[in-house]
């Protein structure tokens, strides 16, 4: 089959224009966010001492968040204290003291931030560590200047998350009726209280916190809880997401990352996307990048320090190598004038023994003269100073510059005129002799061999091209479809190779694994014991021309100098694409491998580094982590949880399912979505209202009006809601949602009061 036509589906990343200067422009760096310690944060008794006056009308309110405690008096506006859930103990053994640490104060060295813990239950808003949140509470009590001995003697307004153990209800309650002394304790859920703040009457409330997102349908001011929802995705979610995914990004990062870097890190830098199929295909092109879409954070370094020569420096290391190159040259032909004018004297040296060899009146004189000498023979002396003679003359040769004058092979095969001799017309010496020269012609004859051999080889290759371009001549389409499979086969050797050398370093990957099996069964192949007395004990090892193969599976090193070196494919592959270059006029240079890896145009580049040219390997470039694409997946969860491996629908499919299928009247219906809440501080990624209300209206059938509205503060509207409900309720109002001391003493610490801002114990289905 013929290629006539080739149709591009991606679209080709265009290459940036390069700076007029040949200089890219610096990126703008972000540092690495540091740990939220906050320093000394002074007790406020002024709030205690307020309340004195109406202690059962002043209430002590406690947003109890996963992520942060929200602590303050009913009567202010604002909290006063803001609290992570942490504490951390050791003891310092200079003072021989314990020592306790709480909230931000665990970020204040090293030593408090190995040893933190939290009062909740990881990615949950279930508190399992009692003993923390005891010492939270005991901290808290002190900051707001609570003097009482034993009792803080005020009430407690306190949230919950939805569907709240009653295990966990009911060790809060004894911890704050025993341990504390509290007048009464009110309950509620953060995300009613925010929406209550806000002026809300009926709709959904869509509360996305740090534990997960709930989905509450409101009705004239009372909560369907029996048809409320659950999202598993929240800020904790999402904080363990990004961290896998910068992870999996930076496999090698040298600086170590923790969860509250990737907190601050989606707070500054993540945004919801308005149209995410749309946005994530052409996040990486070069025209997003350079607008901002590539985040560079560079966290601390300590770069080498490379002291740059001047020319004038550089000048004089080129003249002292100069001149250090002349100095050697001077007494490497000092050397060969000393090695040739002792070949010289040792050419006299054996000519004159040779002289007395044959000078000698006796054999006995002759024998002592060859012992003497350390020769076997009179032509052992003839060899060594025919030898000396070519050395000379060889030496002289390459000092004149002149040619050497070597005999051809064929020559050579006629200078052993012994072996034309019979043995019987030969004394010792002379076969002896005979058997020297049936040596030296094996070797003569196997070089000729050789020659031949190559010569052949070059003919055969000779007549491999004349075919081949015979073959490009008469069958075109054929030649170009064999050449394509000829690349794609280099393609994947080359693959093959790169994949091979990565994990030879790798001591658990497949290459080690084989390389070490192979090992154990050559030690298992052996003797299971030493043998004593010795024996004829032979496994065989080398007969056969495989078995040396294994040092080669076995071998890391590259093949030795006696072994024939395997052609480089890289270099045959650019052969191959000169080739194609040249006669198919389907291959551009675009198709070629150097464009391929053209940084320009690889998108793992982008995804990698940015925009910018990827040089030498430094350490200001190893320890930066560049946001793209996570800007915008890690948000995208909520919306789309099978991303992060979520088998859950997504919150337009939660609100579709409540709104249409758990309320049957249009009435209903309309008034839910009339008013849709969000709430906590998992809503606060830029867009995240505009996509929601945009995603429901697509969604939705058509008539039904959505109206998304954000809280005025989704982080501190749920504490001002349970603050402002406390101020403004009646006296009978509150005693209707609020557990007394009295109450407490007489039915337990199990017993709750349903209101219409709390939990039920057994919601009734409408």
């Amino acid at each position: 089959m013929t290629i006539t036509r080739v149709n591009r589906f991606i679209e080709e990343r265009s290459r940036p224009p390069v700076p007029a200067d040949g200089n890219w422009p610096t990126p703008r760096l972000y540092p690495a966010p540091e740990f939220p310690f906050k320093g000394l944060q002074k007790a406020q008794p002024e709030g205690y001492i307020q309340s004195a006056g109406t202690p059962t009308e002043s209430a002590i309110v406690v947003d109890v968040g996963a992520s942060t405690l929200k602590v303050g008096w009913s009567f202010d506006k604002n909290p006063r204290f803001l609290i992570p859930p942490l504490l951390a103990k050791y003891k310092d053994r200079k003072y021989n003291k314990y020592c306790a640490f709480v909230g931000y104060d665990t970020y204040a060295d090293a030593t408090t931030r190995g040893q933190i813990r939290n009062a909740f239950e990881a990615y949950t808003s279930v508190p399992v560590a009692w003993d923390v949140m005891e010492g939270i509470l005991d901290y808290t009590f002190i900051k707001l200047g609570v003097t009482g001995e034993g009792s803080i003697n005020r009430p407690i307004v306190m949230t919950e998350p939805v569907a709240n153990l009653g295990y966990t209800r009911r060790t809060m309650n004894e911890l704050l009726f025993e341990g504390y002394g509290a007048l009464s304790v009110s309950y509620g859920l953060d995300s009613l209280f925010s929406y209550r703040y806000n002026k809300g009457t009926s709709g959904l409330v869509v509360s996305s916190g740090h534990a997960a997102t709930h989905v509450i349908p409101v009705l004239d001011r009372k909560p369907q809880l029996q048809s409320c929802a659950r999202l598993n995705w929240g800020g904790s979610q999402a904080q363990e997401y990004l961290m896998k995914l910068i992870r999996l990004k930076f496999p090698h990062f040298p600086a170590r990352l923790y969860m509250e870097h990737m907190e601050s890190f989606l707070k500054q830098f993540a945004y919801m996307s308005n149209n995410y199929q749309e946005e994530i295909t052409h996040y990486l092109d070069w025209k997003g990048l350079e607008a901002g879409n590539d985040i560079t954070i560079q966290y601390p370094f300590t770069e080498q320090v490379v002291v740059e020569k001047s020319a004038e420096e550089i000048a004089r290391q080129e003249e002292r190598k100069k001149e250090s190159g002349r100095r050697l040259q001077e007494q490497a032909a000092k050397m060969r004038l000393d090695k040739l004018v002792k070949k010289e004297q040792d050419l006299l040296y054996y000519e004159n023994v040779l002289q007395q060899y044959q000078n000698a009146p006796t054999k006995k004189e002759q024998k002592r003269i060859l012992d003497d000498e350390e020769f076997k023979d009179e032509a052992a002396i003839e060899r060594m100073i025919k030898d000396l003679k070519q050395k000379i003359q060889k030496s002289r040769n390459k000092d004149l510059g002149n040619p050497a004058d070597e005999e051809t092979l064929e020559e050579q095969l006629n200078k052993f005129p012994l072996l034309e001799v019979p043995d019987d017309q030969l004394d010792e010496d002379g076969i002896k002799e005979k058997r020297h020269q049936r040596l030296m012609k094996s070797g003569v004859e196997a070089r000729i061999r050789a020659k031949q051999e190559k010569e052949r080889e070059r003919a055969r290759i000779a007549e491999g091209k004349r075919r081949d371009e015979e073959h490009r001549i008469n069958h075109p389409s054929d030649w170009i479809a064999g050449r394509r499979a000829q690349r794609s086969a280099l393609l994947v050797k080359i693959k093959e190779q790169a994949r091979a050398k990565a994990d030879s370093s790798n001591r658990k990957g497949l290459a080690s694994q084989a390389r070490m099996k192979t090992l154990a069964n050559l030690a298992s192949d052996g003797p299971k014991r030493k043998r004593r007395g010795g024996g004829d004990y032979d496994d065989d090892f080398g007969a056969n021309d495989e078995d040396w193969g294994v040092y080669r599976s076995v071998a890391r090193e590259e093949a030795s100098d006696d072994e024939e070196p395997e052609p480089d494919p890289e270099v045959e592959l650019r052969a191959v694409e000169k080739e194609l270059l040249e006669y198919d006029t389907n291959f551009t240079e675009n198709d070629t491998l150097d464009a391929q890896n053209d940084w320009t145009k690889s998108l793992m580049h982008a995804f990698l580094r940015g925009p910018l040219p990827g040089g030498e390997e430094s350490q200001r470039e190893m320890h930066q982590l560049h946001l793209n694409v996570e800007r915008i997946r890690v948000p995208e969860v909520i919306f789309q949880p099978s991303i992060a491996g979520i088998d859950q629908a997504g919150i337009v499919e939660i609100i579709e399912g409540i709104v249409m299928n758990r309320f049957n009247d249009p009435a209903q219906q309309r008034a839910l979505l009339k008013d849709v809440f969000l709430t906590g501080g998992n809503t606060l990624f830029r867009n995240f209202e505009e996509r929601l209300k945009s995603e429901l209206t697509s969604a939705l059938p058509t008539g039904f009006t959505t109206n998304v509205r954000a809280a005025s503060d989704p982080v501190m509207d749920a504490w001002r809601g349970a603050a402002t409900w406390w101020s403004g309720s009646s006296t009978s109002e509150r005693a209707a949602a609020t557990v007394s001391r009295p109450e407490y003493l007489e039915k337990g610490s199990d017993y709750i009061k349903e209101h219409d801002l709390g939990n039920s114990i057994s919601p009734a289905f409408t």
